[in-house]
């Protein structure tokens, strides 16, 4: 079949599911999952809203090819998106942006905290709503998170995201449709880009080799906006990964679970009790790069160790002899006196 006969059959098919969602929503064997006895369901299409995904949400795959069309829908702000591999997806536009209060208010291009709120002020939950059947989601970068990259205090100090180790020229995708709030080299950051979300959430994409957005620009989940590397004050490539909600950052691992790139919640209650007084505080990459100097120093101490397996006929005096020290290093570094009785089998540490 020619790709023109392709495309046609493709469009054929989606036109019956376009005309379907222009019809008054009809809701069948739903329960409404809310306490608020004067929820009701949308009848009409005025009333139409997003409807949220009942299974767990694996990341969108991006696709390589190229768009070759865009239909449109009911709605001005939603269109859908042909792609020349016979895919599909719903993308919202820019448009959607002017007129949402969330893309307006305590917003500027940079400031990592924009919202100035004392901790005492924030509410005691937040709800979050991540997914719907409009609102897409995809993994920033899939990977292993760095064990020493953590979210949360480290040798004294605090890390705000996590980190992820790729190779620099890696895509970083954009984890949810949402506004490009930040977009420039900023002290420990390097290139960073922040993007507000729908639902308030921001996200954080630090050490990028090159950025590909700008501040003002709308993305939809999927979307590429930089790429990997070690830019700003960076033990090595890698991703920093934040999240905030009212500035305040929280564990990026609550929401996705790196290593299989899926989505752990559709509706995410952040409470206040997990947020530090502190978190709302721009990363200091000058204590990651003493946390990591500390731990180079505290990994070559390990492998200059050496150890002794004593044997039978060994003495303090024979095993210092043997291993160029004395006999009161050996007891200092193992909490032992010269005249304690030495066990076969025991293991000694002589460096």
């Amino acid at each position: 079949m020619s790709p023109l006969k392709c495309f046609t059959a493709m469009v054929s098919a989606l036109l019956p599911l376009m005309a379907a969602a222009q019809k008054p929503v009809e809701v069948v064997d739903e329960k409404i999952p809310s306490a608020n006895p004067s929820f009701k369901f949308p009848t009409t299409e005025n009333e139409l809203v997003p409807r949220m995904p009942r299974q767990a949400v694996k990341p969108l795959v991006v696709t390589e090819s190229d768009p070759v069309d865009t239909l449109d829908t009911m709605s001005d702000f939603v269109k859908v998106v042909l792609y020349g591999n016979g895919t599909w997806k719903y993308i919202k536009t820019e448009d959607f942006a002017w007129d949402n209060e969330i893309f307006t208010k305590n917003w500027d291009n940079r400031n990592v905290d924009p919202y100035k709120i004392s901790w005492d002020k924030l509410p005691s939950y937040s709800a979050i709503w991540l997914v719907d059947s409009l609102s897409n989601y995809a993994c920033p970068y899939q990977g292993r998170v760095n064990p020493r990259g953590k979210f949360g205090p480290r040798r004294g100090r605090r890390h705000q995201g996590i980190d992820l180790p790729l190779s620099t020229g890696t895509p970083i995708y954009a984890t949810f449709n949402g506004k490009v709030r930040v977009s420039t080299t900023m002290r420990g950051y390097g290139n960073v880009v922040v993007i507000r979300h729908e639902n308030g959430l921001e996200t954080f994409y630090g050490h990028l080799s090159k950025r590909k957005v700008e501040a003002g620009d709308w993305v939809n989940a999927g979307d590429v906006i930089g790429l990997g590397g070690s830019t700003g004050r960076s033990t090595g490539p890698h991703l920093h990964f934040e999240t905030r909600y009212n500035g305040y950052a929280f564990d990026p691992q609550w929401l996705i679970d790196f290593e299989t790139g899926v989505l752990r919640h559709r509706m995410f209650v952040l409470k206040k009790k997990y947020l530090s007084q502190f978190s709302n505080y721009e990363q200091n990459f000058d204590d990651e790069l003493k946390s990591a100097e500390e731990d180079a120093a505290e990994e070559a101490a390990l492998k200059a160790m050496r150890w002794h397996i004593v044997k039978s006929g060994d003495t303090l005096g024979k095993i210092a002899r043997n291993n160029g020290t004395t006999v009161g290093a050996i007891c200092r570094l193992n909490g032992i006196k010269s005249t304690s009785t030495l066990r076969i089998g025991q293991k000694l540490r002589v460096r």
